[in-house]
């Protein structure tokens, strides 16, 4: 049976994305950094669906964190099929104002980490001939006005460099872009303003994106706006000249 490997798998779409795919019949590892809340999944999964939940507490803006989940997907006895880079947070501050710690740890989760856990996954599954990677983006990476944003687009850019290197292999490499999802991504005080800024329709259900994103994944998809709304002002964004988009709020999604 084939195993998938989520991180940020405690909450929001992490945890939607073992949901669903437990649901479909795969065993799951759930990485994230709450042990706690990570058992507590795992549990509600495995009752819920018949299927493994193993629990690999990591904090990957570390390198201890990161070397422990790029051994696990390098295991070839218990071989991971997909790899889901879901963990991520914004701390809503410009650059010029925000602690180096900050854009450390947040390069990390969304850049360092992925090139990692990606880098570690992909030679056992060209030798097994099948595989997946899925980053996850976000519309935010058309914008050219915060860090985040930045570590987005590269985030599209790596997934679309995988799929060229990996053609023929077997393995593909997908990016999902979703805009604004209904998740506790928006519960630190900096961002939580969002909340109250954006009108209820344009916010997305982590159902929706979680669903959106395996369809694409399944289909050998590399880049995939689980929202039309979403996909055409994406489309506008990258037809205008980026200093049109480097605003002076932070505006982060997930």
């Amino acid at each position: 049976m084939a195993t998938a490997l989520v991180t940020g798998a405690s909450s929001g779409l992490g945890e939607e994305f073992a949901w669903q795919l437990a649901a479909a019949g795969h065993d799951v590892v759930l990485v994230s950094r709450s042990r706690d809340r990570l058992s507590e999944v795992a549990h509600l999964l495995e009752g819920a669906t018949g299927r493994t939940a193993e629990i690999l507490p990591a904090d990957l803006t570390t390198e201890k964190g990161r070397t422990a989940v790029a051994a696990r997907l390098q295991q070839q006895d218990a071989p991971v099929s997909l790899l889901v880079n879901n963990a991520g947070f914004g701390i809503g501050e410009p650059v010029t104002s925000s602690s180096w710690r900050r854009e450390k740890a947040l390069l990390d989760i969304h850049v360092t980490a992925p090139l990692r856990l990606a880098h570690a996954a992909i030679p056992g599954m060209v030798e097994r001939g099948h595989g997946a990677i899925l980053n996850v983006s976000s519309v935010a990476a058309h914008l050219a006005n915060t860090t985040y944003a930045a570590h987005k687009r590269w985030a599209v850019d790596f997934t679309q460099v995988l799929a060229g290197q990996l053609a023929g292999t077997g393995v593909t490499a997908t990016a999902v872009l979703p805009g604004l999802v209904r998740t506790h991504f928006h519960d630190d005080d900096a961002l939580s303003h969002m909340r109250h800024e954006f009108p209820e329709p344009v916010w997305l259900d982590p159902e929706r994106v979680v669903t959106s994103a395996l369809a694409a994944v399944r289909r050998g998809q590399t880049v995939v706006t689980p929202s039309p709304g979403y996909a055409v002002a994406g489309a506008v964004l990258r037809a205008v000249p980026r200093r049109l988009t480097r605003g002076r709020r932070s505006h982060q999604d997930r």
